[in-house]
């Protein structure tokens, strides 16, 4: 990603972008065709937009953009389960409580989810414009809109050894499950956008994340647990008015989600602040989130008594986060902490509820965190440009959950015992042209005690390889 620093006139376009080519778009940046904006217009702006070098159009007519990524492979899981055709990253490329056995297949989205989507701009005056994005996630190995909570409705009632993969996801089958929302950017003053969009902690982890956000090679990409604030249905929120500006080195970002007391969504507010100076970057975030909501499969009871729907536990999350990324040359070095915490809710959420994508939450918990839950989230990178066409990137992450257990249990007991995660991963990445890349890289995870409660084996080892085309 180019490191740069915020002006007036100058766009940080990597900011606030979630970008399909992660690792070796190099091709001189275009903001929808012109530098019309100021920082905050580059929140979410599609990746295909600054991948044009001037003098091509591309797909862009009118200022309206069509952009999009295909990235699929093979991959094998020394402790896997079967692919799943609605959940994002496919196979348990993380440790899983269905991962049992070992597993050879094809495999979406490993550096990037698959996306389409259309973005646009349409100058109002010299320093205003409206901007607006539709985008849409789906797996290029069935061909169906992403949908994590399809995934796990598919596992409701069944055996873990006859689990296939799946993951609670704020990508839940809609139409536009990535993005849809609409606004104004200003040279002058920043952009205020409205609609669904992604929170400000998943914009920074695409910057700080060393493997930015793979779901094959990172456990931050891979579940939105640490960029949706403590829950991965929350790593994008419907009904958000967002709002970023930039000056000099330094920038801020605001968000509000709208909600209802008692009902989904709960309703979230979160801030941010940082700088971009001399090859050196941090933000530092906090976040509050009302109702979060973990959505889970049924067991064989509650199946038969609830057809078609879903268990979830209720939470009310306040988190903050520290990220920083040194650039030196070709070498890019990360770090990132982040502190989550749990509570009851202060508005219980009924059964009968409908969560995102309309599905119907049939086996309700509010009252999971009597004891706070307290999960750090802590990681370490390195990305080195080898050539102009080649990077290799290397990450380790650890997850830490605190024991909120009345019986202060230190072992698999219980999930609510005290436990690790921890994470390694080596990526390489090589850009056969312009829009086309392949990459080879392999993902080792590991478990204990209360994060390994209830899991069949306690590591994996997954290596996959390869291709993504982004227009």
């Amino acid at each position: 990603m180019t490191n740069s620093i915020f002006s007036k006139n100058k766009v940080d376009i990597n900011k606030y972008i979630t970008k399909p080519s992660i690792y070796s778009c190099r091709a001189s940046a275009r903001f929808y065709g012109a530098t019309l904006f100021a920082a905050g217009a580059a929140i979410q702006a599609p990746a295909i937009a600054q991948s044009t070098p001037a003098g091509d159009d591309g797909l862009t007519f009118h200022g309206i953009t069509l952009y999009g990524t295909v990235d699929i492979g093979l991959a094998y899981m020394s402790h896997g389960a079967p692919l799943s055709p609605d959940y994002g990253p496919g196979l348990p490329f993380l440790v899983q409580k269905f991962s049992n056995k070992s597993i050879t297949s094809i495999a979406p989205n490993g550096l990037s989810q698959s996306r389409i989507g259309l973005s646009g701009f349409e100058r109002i005056n010299d320093d205003l414009s409206a901007v607006f994005r539709l985008e849409t996630g789906f797996q290029p190995t069935s061909g169906k809109l992403t949908d994590g909570p399809a995934s796990l409705v598919n596992n409701n009632g069944k055996a873990l050894t006859s689990q296939a993969t799946s993951g609670d996801s704020s990508r839940a089958g809609q139409p536009f499950n990535g993005a849809a929302y609409g606004g104004i950017a200003s040279k002058e003053w920043g952009t205020l956008t409205f609609g669904r969009q992604t929170g400000l902690m998943a914009d920074n982890l695409a910057k700080y994340d060393p493997q930015a956000q793979s779901q094959a090679f990172s456990p931050i990409g891979y579940s939105g647990v640490s960029g949706g604030n403590g829950d991965t249905e929350d790593l994008r929120y419907d009904s958000a008015i967002k709002y970023v500006y930039g000056h000099g080195p330094g920038h801020i970002g605001l968000l509000h989600q709208f909600g209802s007391d008692g009902n989904i969504p709960g309703g979230a507010d979160s801030v941010d602040v940082g700088f971009d100076y001399a090859g050196f970057s941090f933000d530092a975030l906090y976040a509050y989130v009302r109702d979060a909501v973990s959505a889970a499969s049924l067991s064989a009871s509650q199946a038969a008594a609830a057809p078609g729907t879903l268990a979830a536990t209720i939470s009310d999350n306040r988190s903050y986060s520290f990220q920083g990324k040194y650039t030196r040359g070709p070498v890019k070095v990360y770090a990132g902490y982040e502190h989550i915490s749990y509570a009851n809710p202060s508005h219980p959420i009924a059964n009968g509820t409908e969560t995102i994508g309309g599905y119907v939450l049939s086996n309700v918990t509010n009252t999971a965190y009597d004891i706070h839950k307290i999960l750090q989230i802590s990681w370490v990178g390195v990305r080195y440009s080898i050539t102009r066409d080649l990077d290799l990137v290397g990450a380790y992450y650890r997850y830490d959950q605190g024991n909120y257990n009345k019986t202060g249990c230190h072992d698999t007991s219980a999930s609510s015992c005290s436990g690790t995660l921890y994470d390694i991963s080596a990526v390489g990445d090589y850009r056969l042209s312009k829009r086309f890349d392949a990459y080879l890289g392999v993902n080792f995870s590991s478990v204990a005690d209360g994060l390994a409660s209830g899991y069949l084996v306690s590591s994996n080892i997954a290596p996959m390889v390869g291709i993504r085309f982004t227009f």
